[in-house]
């Protein structure tokens, strides 16, 4: 029978080889190299979320009616007994009371949902830390940015579809927020609910960009940035024999793949537990949406809390200056434009654009395939740090509420405290994080040039006594001395030698203080010369193999 079935497969294969010839791709996909780290799982568990999110809609959608049509509840649920509600709310209930799993999968749905965007974000910023966005890699990196955002739109379609308080508050404050944009504001409000908030066609619109825009642009993104994977090849981390013109790693074919298999049912098996045994999102608790209700304790999924912070972070007024105007008999408010739209968008807008402003400010434009150590890159780690911790402040106030009630804090007290901290705090983290990694790399050089310390004590001759140190490995010492030595750029003077002022010279000297801001405070790596010198007494033959083996770090 074994027999039957391996020639009917071969069979198959070889028919299906020669008209299409996808055994020549099957075969290059599957000698395709990838470098072996757990951080690279980061992007595999988003992958793995989506499909789970795919597989648990299909099921959703067949029970969802997206309609804002008012019905009147007179399912089990005891409490919402003659409670008059839209039917997206009452098929809502409907699925997690009536439909066998059907509260289940909605769950499943949910816990998916906020795990894909957890990963991309995450992942993302392990590429930020380790520079993997350079050269030849700037487009994938506005994929991901891309990806990045459009989770954040499917998670927001997602969760007001149901139509309860809450995602009608939410969806009520999103109508503020268009509003606030000057002139365009309420015609784009109009269009989007259909007239006047909430109107009748909002729910059916998001279900339909929710199911089926959100997600092909998602399938799309993803597949383009897997094209763009394979076809620039896995940045791999440093280590000993690790170079930008190779790679050292797993083939796909089958031991990647049956990694890659395995680790999707592990992301499956997590969140449907996290579906079984954690509540979320119980919309029976909340009621149907009803504008004249709104509960404090209430704040957005995470995801978008930070936009719900930086609206209660804006004063109205500031020492009796106001913040919202009436222009042309137009009124610009300021105090909800500035946090909810021009914010995140220097933000965003930022993170979008970083991987050409670092290549600008450093000069360097060769191709990368070796990651950096955030370390190795003190300042671009400070940023990092500095852009979270901005975030963070934002979303702690976004359940400024909460945290008053918690600790028994004055509201008021902790609101200006925030406002305080949104200008303090991020400039300070990114100082301690880039003294911190300079320390590092001290550290480092130190290591190579002396070796660990043993705790063993060794008296000379003449009386001296020394700590014995035990020299690196060759793998170890790669690690630490790999990576590239980038100086500040330094500008033409302003007018040549005819005292004619040069072309472009505000943007040179405006790009040696942003490459001086980069390079200013930075650590070189140890030189095979400074090597040879320091090792020079009691370990001549070790010495001289180190300078061959730094030699070639420093060549390529």
């Amino acid at each position: 029978m074994g027999a039957k079935l391996n020639k009917a497969a071969a069979g198959t294969a070889n028919y299906v080889d020669e008209r299409t010839g996808i055994g020549a791709l099957v075969k290059f996909f599957s000698r395709k190299l990838f470098p072996d780290h757990w951080s690279f799982m980061l992007g595999e568990i988003a992958l793995y979320s989506f499909i789970v999110l795919l597989i648990s809609g299909v099921f959703i959608t067949a029970y969802f009616e997206p309609s804002m049509t008012p019905v009147i509840y007179n399912g089990p649920l005891e409490t919402m007994q003659g409670v008059e509600m839209s039917k997206a709310f009452q098929s809502t209930l409907h699925m997690s009371f009536e439909v066998p799993g059907g509260l289940l999968m909605r769950q499943i749905h949910h816990w998916a949902a906020l795990m894909f965007t957890a990963a991309i974000l995450i992942h993302m910023a392990r590429v930020f830390f380790t520079g993997a966005f350079r050269k030849p890699r700037e487009i994938n990196w506005l994929v991901g940015f891309t990806l990045m955002i459009l989770s954040l739109a499917a998670g927001f379609t997602g969760y007001s579809l149901p139509d309860d308080v809450l995602s009608g508050n939410g969806l009520r404050i999103i109508d503020g927020v268009v509003k606030s944009i000057p002139i365009l504001g309420s015609y784009i409000s109009f269009w989007l609910f259909g007239g006047e908030f909430p109107g009748e066609v909002l729910i059916p619109r998001l279900f339909t960009a929710h199911i089926l825009l959100v997600p092909g642009l998602i399938l799309a993104m993803v597949a383009l940035h897997l094209f763009l994977v394979f076809l620039h090849k896995h940045t791999q981390y440093p280590g000993g024999g690790r170079t930008h013109k190779n790679v050292v790693g797993l083939p796909l074919f089958p031991v990647y793949t049956a990694k890659a298999g395995g680790f999707f049912f592990v992301v499956f098996g997590i969140i449907a537990i996290l579906g079984a045994f954690f509540t979320i999102n119980p919309v029976w608790n909340y009621g149907p949406y009803d504008p004249s209700p709104v509960s404090a304790g209430t704040q957005p999924d995470w995801y978008i809390l930070f936009v719900d912070g930086a609206l209660r972070l804006m004063p109205g007024w500031l020492g009796g200056f106001p913040f919202e105007w009436t222009i042309f008999g137009y009124t610009l408010t300021m105090n909800i434009l500035t946090p909810a739209v021009i914010i995140p968008g220097l933000f965003f807008g930022f993170l979008a654009l970083y991987p050409w402003i670092e290549a600008w400010a450093t000069g360097d434009r060769g191709e990368k395939h070796v990651l950096d150590r955030p370390r190795n890159a003190p300042t671009r780690t400070g940023i990092g740090v500095a852009l979270i911790s901005f975030y963070m402040i934002l979303a702690m106030e976004g359940s400024n509420d909460i945290i008053a009630n918690l600790f028994h804090l004055s509201l008021n007290d902790l609101t200006w405290t925030f406002r305080v901290a949104i200008f303090v705090v991020p400039p300070t983290a990114f100082w301690i994080t880039k003294r911190i990694a300079l320390g590092l790399q001290r550290k480092d050089r130190e290591l190579v040039l002396h070796g660990h310390e043993t705790g063993r004590i060794v008296r000379h001759e003449h009386g001296e006594y020394i700590e014995v140190h035990e020299p690196l490995d060759e793998q170890e010492r790669w690690l630490r001395v790999n990576f590239d030595n980038l100086t500040p750029f330094e500008a033409d003077p302003e007018y040549n030698e005819r005292g004619v002022r040069r072309p472009g010279a505000r943007w040179q000297r405006f790009k040696a203080r942003l490459s001086r801001f980069y390079f200013e405070d930075r650590i070189e790596p140890v030189t095979p010369a400074e090597y040879a010198a320091a090792q020079h007494h009691g370990h001549g033959d070790q010495a001289h193999e180190g300078e061959q083996e730094l030699a070639e770090v420093a060549k390529d």
